[in-house]
């Protein structure tokens, strides 16, 4: 397997790794134990492997040879009634994964605009870390359930409309792995292309440069 390859994919596991543990921690903060009392407030990639998200998935990417990839771990639980803040709570606990992979992100990527004389090497693969992060910032923003955004999205909403959209979600988590596939389906089929473009332009923002110009494999 390419070298390159083995490093993007300990990348994105380790990415979503202290993406959850980000959601454990500000839960914490906010007064819910759920978390840490669960064991789920380490970085052990063990802890928070789900088997569709961090093994399935990503497997029929690479098998594939898909032109990206993408997976998620197991959710790390929290008490939403525990929460000290009940309007803010749980958009707090859902942006801190994001917000944690965007600071990942703007730290490599500031390190690639202001780094001079660095290695190549090193500038190539911090490149990967600013792309993946920047994928699972943007990506778990999109609010639809079970995704962060979800959550963000109901705090900023009037109480009549958060209360509706709250059942919506409740409705569509029924059928979570039903709709999981269908969204799987329609954002490599159709959403890609798109979000992708965000995606190089948030990297040229950060970085100052062309994705092609430090990762060329992420071009293809």
């Amino acid at each position: 397997m390419d070298p390159f390859l083995i490093f993007v994919i300990l990348v994105l596991i380790l990415s979503v790794v202290i993406h959850e543990v980000s959601h454990g921690y500000a839960a914490q903060m906010l007064g819910d134990p759920t978390a840490r009392i669960a064991g789920r407030l380490t970085l052990n990639p063990v802890k928070h492997i789900d088997p569709l998200g961090s093994v399935i998935i990503p497997a029929i990417l690479v098998l594939t040879n898909a032109n990206f990839l993408i997976g998620w771990a197991k959710p790390v639980p929290y008490n939403p009634f525990n929460l000290r803040n009940a309007k803010w709570g749980e958009a707090i606990v859902a942006g801190a994964g994001p917000a944690t992979n965007l600071f990942i992100a703007l730290f490599f990527g500031l390190l690639i605009r202001f780094g001079s004389g660095l290695p190549a090497d090193f500038v190539e693969l911090a490149g990967y870390v600013v792309f993946i992060n920047i994928l699972l910032a943007i990506f778990n923003l999109i609010p639809i359930p079970p995704l962060d955004g979800s959550k963000v999205l109901k705090a900023f909403l009037p109480y009549n409309m958060a209360y509706k959209y709250e059942g919506l979600m409740q409705g569509i988590m029924q059928y979570g792995f039903i709709v999981t596939f269908i969204f799987i389906f329609l954002f490599i089929s159709i959403l890609w292309a798109p979000f992708s473009a965000v995606l190089v332009s948030v990297f040229s923002l950060i970085t100052g440069s062309g994705i092609c110009e430090i990762s060329p494999m992420l071009c293809g």
